[in-house]
């Protein structure tokens, strides 16, 4: 089987390749690519090369297929695994791994990730069960429950104490203050709804960033309102040129925050969301940073004399992925709020290299198709030129402009994937 895919050979080499899969082995899965949404700690990859943590030293002899967050369609199976697989069945990939080496999909592996047309999921991440059956039909829906498991997974991770028990109440404190900070951007959209729509609430959610675009769209798609329908105050928050702490303090009466999380690593943010934590606070560094030495003052007076404290997780586990299917499936939550970009397998390498200085949510690529990275916002404009753009700018404008099923089996229809 042939298969084209977006390489990582190096460091900040990111490359189109064309060449033949290996036959299977009776221990692996053929898969045929459908949707794949573009995680920023692949740009990380991307720019450490050799020097990450989960990528191979020979990237040069042996190039990697980069992206994790994928679903499809499985294509041939295994001999041994016929009993549990068909060919035919969709699947979605729970990319955790949690192997000793921090190997994992679309960062190690030369036959295994996401940017491509087919690969092949190895016998290891198979006896993982990192290969989840999708009963679903919208495949971006399946791709973008892995960053919602990492979203999940987080408000999972955040704990709470008693003075002198010994026993950590796990999640974000039901009825409690949080602050998300940094929140505005596509994984921040996340946090946003999981928190007003999951299953454990606060009673006060207070989004921060200085970017009032996104503000005012994250506004738009997940209403004060429709949060005060649930009891729940949702205030979306610019603090630029503001003395932050105090506005946010303020807010809670001076009493400070139950659940802060941190969405950017950026040194100004993390100080501020530990000034702001109450008694008993919850510190929670989502982002990720690219230096692996990336160091902040921390208040350790009140760690001693306040219980605050801070974690951080990486990724989400198989039963957050599943939460996240669950959830959308019945509509409490929509993914598809962080995506703002769509493009083929083409667009791959440009968009991993330069993608944090790309505007707007998560980009999300369907490797069978050709087209540079389109912002869901263009559609219209090009859609007087485009028969293709014109059929999605009507699909998406009656969507709030949000990318959905019926504009992702249009594309699939239109470009003759299925």
């Amino acid at each position: 089987m042939k298969t084209r895919a977006a390489v990582l050979a190096g460091k900040k080499k990111v490359l189109i390749r064309e060449f033949d899969l290996p036959p299977i082995t009776e221990d692996e899965l053929l898969v045929k690519i459908i949707s794949n949404s573009k995680c920023l700690s692949t740009y990380k990859a991307a720019i450490r090369g050799e020097e990450h943590k989960r990528v191979p030293a020979d990237l040069a002899e042996h190039p990697v297929i980069t992206g994790h967050e994928f679903a499809g369609i499985i294509e041939e199976v295994g001999e041994n695994l016929k009993g549990r697989y068909q060919a035919g069945q969709k699947f979605v990939l729970q990319p955790a791994m949690g192997l000793e080496s921090g190997y994992s999909a679309g960062y190690s592996y030369e036959h295994f990730g996401g940017n491509a047309t087919y690969c092949i999921i190895p016998k290891i991440a198979i006896d993982l069960g990192c290969v989840l059956p999708y009963d679903g039909t919208y495949f971006a829906d399946a791709s973008l429950a892995e960053p919602m498991s990492c979203i999940i997974g987080a408000f999972h991770a955040s704990y709470h104490t008693t003075p002198y028990v010994y026993e950590h109440q796990m999640g974000i404190r039901p009825g409690g203050r949080m602050a998300l900070l940094g929140c505005a951007g596509p994984m921040g959209l996340g946090a946003i709804e999981y928190a007003i729509n999951g299953p454990v609430n606060p009673s006060l959610v207070v989004v921060v960033d200085i970017d009032g675009e996104r503000l005012k769209r994250a506004s738009e798609l997940i209403t004060a309102e429709a949060a005060e329908a649930k009891g729940i105050t949702l205030q979306y928050l610019n603090i630029s040129g503001q003395d932050g702490a105090a506005v946010l303090l303020a807010l809670t009466k001076g009493q400070g925050y139950d659940d802060v999380f941190v969405f950017a690593a950026v040194s100004g943010l993390m100080e501020l969301g530990d000034d702001i934590l109450g008694n008993d606070g919850c510190f929670n560094f989502f982002a990720g940073p690219t230096d692996n030495r990336f160091k902040v003052p921390f208040n350790f007076y009140n760690v001693h004399y306040e219980s605050t404290h801070l974690v951080g997780t990486s990724g989400g586990s198989t039963g957050d992925m599943l939460e996240s299917l669950e959830l959308s499936s019945c509509g409490k939550i929509n993914p598809s709020f962080m995506v703002t970009h769509i493009g083929g397998l083409d667009a791959v390498p440009e968009t991993i290299l330069n993608l944090p200085s790309i505007p707007g949510g998560k980009k999300l690529i369907y490797p069978h198709i050709e087209m540079e990275l389109t912002a869901i916002a263009d559609f219209e404009k090009l859609g007087k030129e485009d028969p293709l753009f014109r059929g999605l700018a009507e699909i998406c404008g009656r969507n709030r402009n949000v990318w959905c099923e019926e504009a992702e089996r249009y594309l699939m229809e239109y470009k003759q994937i299925i």
